[in-house]
C-alpha cells in the first residue's frame, strides 16, 4: 500500500495508473474507518484494478465553534484496516497541500443547501 501526501504526486499517479489503462475506483473519507467504509472500498476494489482512500479531514466541513481539532483521527489504524481490502494507494494530504494560504475562492451553493 502507497501513501502520498502531496496532491502533484497523487495527479501523476492517477495520470500513470489511467496511461497504462487501469480503472481507478476512489473513495473519500475523513478517517477514523468504520466497516461502512470497508464494505464501499471492498465494491470499488471488485469494480476497478486500483482503489484508491483518501483520508482527509476538511476544515472547511467544520463551521463555527465545531471543533477541527478534535475531530477523531488514528492514522495508523486506518492504514491497518485499509490493509485488509486491500487498498493500494491511500492519499492523505494536510491541509496546507490543498489549501493555498492565498486561495481567493470559495463557493456557496445558496438556497439549495437550506435544511441540510
Amino acid at each position: 500500500m502507497i501513501i502520498i501526501t502531496s496532491p502533484d504526486e497523487m495527479t501523476r499517479y492517477a495520470e500513470s495508473a489511467r496511461t497504462n489503462r487501469e480503472r481507478i475506483a476512489l473513495v473519500p473519507t475523513m478517517g477514523f474507518l468504520h466497516d461502512g467504509h470497508l464494505a464501499l472500498m471492498r465494491e470499488g476494489r471488485r469494480r476497478s484494478s486500483v482503489l484508491v482512500a483518501s483520508i482527509f479531514v476538511n476544515p472547511t466541513q467544520f463551521g463555527p465553534g465545531e471543533d477541527f481539532a478534535r475531530y477523531p483521527r488514528n492514522f495508523e489504524r486506518d492504514c491497518a484496516m485499509l490493509e485488509t481490502v486491500p487498498v493500494n494507494v491511500v492519499f492523505a494530504p494536510e491541509p496546507a497541500a490543498m489549501y493555498s494560504p492565498d486561495a481567493q475562492t470559495w463557493v456557496d451553493a445558496g438556497d439549495i443547501t437550506s435544511g441540510l
